[in-house]
């Protein structure tokens, strides 16, 4: 049966979306829902959506590599970051110049990047890729600029969706679903 819902997406996002070879996505308020926090000792804490790193992980899976993105140093988004499989690059002051580098590094072009943010230190680089995309809590600035937003908040599933929407527009749903249907000895979901 195939990804029931891929036919609710407008055919240009679609169509964007079967270009994509790398995702990238900010952290805070992409993510995470975008509040920080901070213990007693001053140590960062953030909470990250299982869903969300499941879809990151699929992505990996189907060959489309992740990289976080953020302004932020951040341990804490290095660690997830290292648990999905994706390139963390933190303290970033330019992503635009960052994901540049990222596709010159993958032998792709711009139009071939999906970026995910939501505020105004993400605009840049989102208005240069081939799909962007908002939570549909960003930032009123930064949704109406972009090519898509989701239904999901961020760090909510938001990622999921944008996540979702790779995998089906370039074909991989169905071999997911059946792997993840298969008993074979490996975990799909990898350390989501």
């Amino acid at each position: 049966m195939p990804y029931s819902h891929f036919n609710d997406y407008p055919a240009d996002i679609r169509e964007r979306a079967a270009r994509v070879r790398l995702a990238c996505f900010d952290v805070d308020g992409t993510l995470t829902d975008g509040r920080l926090g901070f213990d007693s000792d001053g140590r960062e804490f953030k909470t990250f959506h299982v869903h969300d790193g499941q879809g990151l992980v699929l992505l990996r899976k189907a060959g489309i590599p992740v990289a976080f993105v953020t302004a932020r140093a951040s341990v804490v988004a290095e660690r997830r970051a290292a648990e999905l499989g994706a390139e963390a690059h933190t303290s970033v002051i330019d992503k635009l110049a960052c994901v540049t580098g990222l596709a010159q590094r993958h032998g792709i072009g711009l139009d071939q990047i999906a970026f995910m943010g939501d505020d105004l230190p993400d605009l840049r680089v989102m208005q240069q890729v081939g799909l962007s995309v908002a939570p549909c809590d960003a930032h009123t600035w930064v949704r109406e600029r972009v090519n898509w937003r989701t239904a999901a908040r961020a760090g909510h599933g938001a990622a999921r969706e944008l996540c979702d929407l790779l995998l089906a527009s370039q074909g991989h749903v169905e071999a997911l679903l059946a792997s993840a249907t298969h008993v074979d000895g490996t975990r799909i979901e990898g350390t989501a």
